[in-house]
């Protein structure tokens, strides 16, 4: 095949959820590493685990899930939907881009933004009026990237840990509490 250094953006599919969930366990401990107390850690179970629940998006059709590959092998991956309301969040429908990642090794080569670049077209082709991400605080190459991008600042998240971090870890969701896991 030729060898190019351009990114070709192009749909996941299920053949690439193996790396996908490689790529989302990085993703994972890259926040973990920023700030242990609030982002949870890997296990040796989280890259099956992503995979599996990505698997589970790429069919629905409020999902964009896109891999850029480069030099025939996927180098990062953009998974984001369109939302309805969501009332804890204070905003109305929306496009949310959940992760973008760009392998360490290709970082810096206009993939993040190729990869942004196709989700935001699609979820405004999706019919999403907005657009909305997270990013770590400090993921200050990711606030550049999003910046650029023309997105704006709106919430500052804050958490305070509890003296004993036993009490977070034990927790387990009482009736009506909201939980989203993989």
């Amino acid at each position: 095949m030729i060898q190019s250094n351009m990114p070709v953006v192009r749909a996941a599919t299920m053949d690439d959820t193996p790396q996908l969930g490689r790529f989302g366990t990085l993703l994972m401990a890259m926040h973990n590493a920023w700030d242990p107390v609030r982002f949870i850690p890997t296990g040796s179970g989280t890259p099956d685990k992503y995979a599996r629940f990505l698997a589970e998006r790429i069919t629905c059709p409020e999902t964009v899930l896109f891999v850029a590959e480069k030099d025939n092998k996927v180098a990062g991956y953009v998974y984001g939907e369109v939302e309805g309301p969501d009332y804890m969040a204070l905003r109305g429908p929306a496009g949310v881009i959940h992760d973008i990642f760009v392998d360490q090794s290709e970082r810096n080569g206009g993939i993040g933004t190729a990869l942004l670049d196709a989700a935001m077209s699609a979820l405004a082709k999706l019919g999403a009026p907005q657009l909305v991400l997270e990013t770590a605080a400090k993921n200050e190459t990711a606030q550049r990237l999003f910046t650029r991008a023309g997105f704006r600042q709106t919430m500052l998240e804050m958490s305070r840990s509890f003296s004993k971090p036993s009490l977070a870890i034990g927790y387990e969701p009482g009736p009506g509490s909201v939980t989203r896991s993989f």
